[in-house]
């Protein structure tokens, strides 16, 4: 039978706009990422970065909505992608030890880069990041077997600048800590406050300018741009940088497992490669920061300390000791079996990152470097895509 050409043009019409409605909502897919630090921090800026860029290398087909505070706060994190109510989790795992043992071992080693040379300075975060990125990925499968515990699928690391003692009170030598309590973020550094004689307090980052306004801690082990992301400034009186080291890396971008699986092949490779670039902003812009908020600091009547030589060289006496019973400690408290082959095979794959970051002179170029050296090698067609032990 003949239809009319008015009939098949509405035929057609149909059909073009039933298409372009599915099209419609495929790109309108949106993801929420739950992040715990206040709007305007330099991680809420690399989250929405990485946003950008999952809308761009999905051609629009998904886009990621950045909660910054108000979905999730960092110590509900972990729960929260597991059970959905974020997509895409910030996720500190030293907050968490026994749920991420494997992860938190290495992670915990980042005082080694004292033990590194002068070559490091200032590049500490993103060589770090790097080399932890790239040891999770494809040295560490206790690691992925415990994001699966928690349903959830391992995208990458991010991380900051190196640690020092943010303080309401001058701390320059082993006298001046006796005694003082400290908020530490991860065992590594609580190890060393009790090893100078301090006292180690556990809190969430959220709490911590209340904390050192009210006096309940001396001293925050922290960075000197998170100064900037929880407005600590008015807070503090005494910054001394040259201990105890280290730096704080997180598992930025974790993402819930059925999110990740909803996912085409390509689109789990443009997540990654978000991950890599936009993630890279977070290591750059530390490391860029640095002086300028302690210039900052200075302006605002806040003194600047250098530390004791002997406070200097008993930390790096803790640390070359405390790299060689990190894996115990690990064994003893979370049960990990092989911690010392663990940071045997990082200490190389460091090394080398420490190398590989020297020339980089942006945030695109350090993007750049992850994504071909660490997240294009990941075969997504397997990653995340096992069934947890």
């Amino acid at each position: 039978m003949m239809l009319s050409k008015r009939f098949t043009r509405s035929i057609l019409s149909i059909l073009l706009c039933g298409a372009a409605a599915v099209a419609g909502s495929a790109s309108a897919k949106q993801f929420k990422y739950a992040i715990g630090f206040p709007p305007g921090s330099y991680n809420v800026v690399m989250a929405e970065d990485y946003a950008k860029r999952v809308k761009t290398y999905t051609q629009g087909r998904h886009t990621v909505r950045v909660f910054p505070m108000t979905l999730l706060n960092m110590a509900e994190t972990s729960a929260g992608v597991r059970d959905g109510i974020a997509d895409i989790g910030f996720l500190l795992t030293p907050y968490f030890p026994a749920e991420y043992p494997h992860a938190n071992l290495v992670n915990e080693a980042s005082m080694m880069l004292r033990l590194m040379g002068d070559e490091v300075r200032g590049k500490e975060a993103s060589a770090f990041v790097g080399a932890l990125t790239e040891f999770t990925f494809f040295n560490c499968v206790e690691c992925h077997q415990e994001f699966a515990k928690q349903n959830s699928v391992y995208t990458g690391h991010v991380g900051g600048s190196s640690y020092g003692l943010i303080c309401n009170k001058p701390v320059k030598n082993e006298a001046d800590l006796k005694g003082k309590r400290l908020r530490a973020g991860a065992a590594n550094w609580s190890r060393w406050s009790t090893a100078v004689g301090a006292s180690p307090i556990t809190m969430s980052a959220n709490e911590m300018r209340e904390a050192l306004s009210q006096g309940v801690v001396d001293c925050i082990i922290l960075s000197t741009p998170e100064i900037h992301n929880f407005g600590l400034m008015d807070a503090i009186t005494d910054i001394t940088m040259a201990v105890p080291g280290g730096i704080f890396s997180t598992a930025g971008f974790n993402m819930n497992t059925s999110a990740w699986r909803s996912l085409s092949v390509d689109d789990r490779k443009a997540f990654l490669r978000a991950a890599a670039e936009g993630g890279a902003y977070t290591p750059w812009i530390y490391q860029q920061k640095e002086n300028e908020i302690l210039a900052e600091a200075k302006k605002k009547g806040v003194r600047l300390h250098d530390a004791d030589p002997a406070l200097v060289k008993k930390t790096q006496a803790f640390i070359e000791q405390d790299m060689g019973t990190i894996s115990k400690y690990f064994a003893d408290k979370h049960g990990v079996k092989r911690g010392e082959q663990m940071i045997t095979t990082f200490r190389p794959i460091l090394q080398k990152w420490v190398k590989l970051v020297q020339p980089v002179s942006s945030q695109e170029q350090l993007g750049q470097l992850y994504w071909n050296e660490i997240y294009s090698k990941v075969d997504v067609t397997k990653h995340g895509m096992q069934t947890a032990p």
